[in-house]
């Protein structure tokens, strides 16, 4: 494994493999590595000659009391676990290889953002969308893996690939879990004790809702109802939103129908949980 902290040594590397018919394989991440990047980087290995894995803490999508200065970093470690995943080049740029001066050009992100995490975090995915852009042009993948959990963001990568032309492939990847069922997160290290044996009731409230649904619930608020009884008779956690959207598009519905996705952010005392379940009905 190659670790390059430069953009031009970066895509010199890859022009080498594009000049040889080689397919490209990336995984952005903001490092701290866990269960589900290494899903993310299998499936890559999987489909692709080549897997190149970035890590880079992007402040562009840290609003002003995010924690973008205590987000988890140990890049020692998340080098060992990238190599053992036999990932063929690790990007490890800086803020300043990436950001070097003011950018002149913006990307604003206009669809899908008003609902889910991007209501209450105003410009964080304008700042997801740039980041995604330039790591796409250094890379020049030939698909792009990311997590379900982060749904709203695969939503808004989905558009980023459509709108600009991008000749990539997005392939969302399933949520990795716990055993009892809490989505991996890097951030999940911030859980008090207590809260950590609190916090499964987020997948088992979206399960019941999922239930509901089969056995002929169509009425969103009654299901929204459902699922925040349910976390907060089993959790100290602060309920940010329960909302249930058509996918990708991320549209309110009136009737329950096609694709959806049902979608939770819970704050507990040090951290902000979310999590997720997308599927369709007839």
């Amino acid at each position: 494994m190659k670790v390059i902290t430069t953009i031009q040594d970066m895509q010199n590397e890859i022009m080498k493999h594009k000049t040889l018919g080689e397919s490209i394989g990336f995984v952005p991440t903001m490092g701290f590595l866990h269960e589900g990047h290494l899903t993310l980087i299998s499936k890559a290995r999987e489909e692709n000659n080549i897997v190149v894995l970035s890590i880079f803490v992007n402040p562009l999508q840290f609003g002003p009391k995010e924690d973008y200065s205590t987000y988890p970093r140990d890049f020692d470690r998340d080098r060992a676990l990238a190599e053992a995943e036999k990932v063929d080049y690790l990007f490890y740029p800086s803020v300043e290889e990436m950001y070097p001066h003011e950018s002149s050009v913006k990307v604003v992100v206009q669809e899908r953002t008003d609902v889910l995490c991007g209501k209450s975090r105003p410009g964080h995915f304008d700042g997801v969308a740039t980041v995604i852009t330039k790591l796409f042009h250094i890379v020049m993948p030939t698909r792009a893996y990311f997590g379900k959990k982060d749904a709203q963001q695969v939503a808004v990568i989905d558009g980023l690939i459509s709108d600009f032309n991008f000749l990539i492939q997005l392939v969302p990847v399933d949520i990795v879990r716990e055993e009892d069922g809490l989505a991996k997160s890097s951030r999940n290290v911030n859980l008090l004790p207590e809260e950590r044996q609190q916090a499964p009731i987020l997948f088992r409230s979206l399960q019941k809702a999922k239930k509901a649904i089969i056995d002929g619930e169509r009425n969103p608020n009654k299901l929204v109802n459902m699922i925040k009884e349910a976390i907060s008779s089993e959790s100290d956690g602060e309920i940010d939103y329960v909302e249930i959207l058509s996918y990708p598009q991320l549209k309110v519905l009136e009737k329950l129908d096609g694709s959806i996705i049902i979608a939770i952010a819970v704050k507990f005392s040090r951290v902000r949980l979310i999590d997720n379940i997308i599927f369709q009905i007839d």
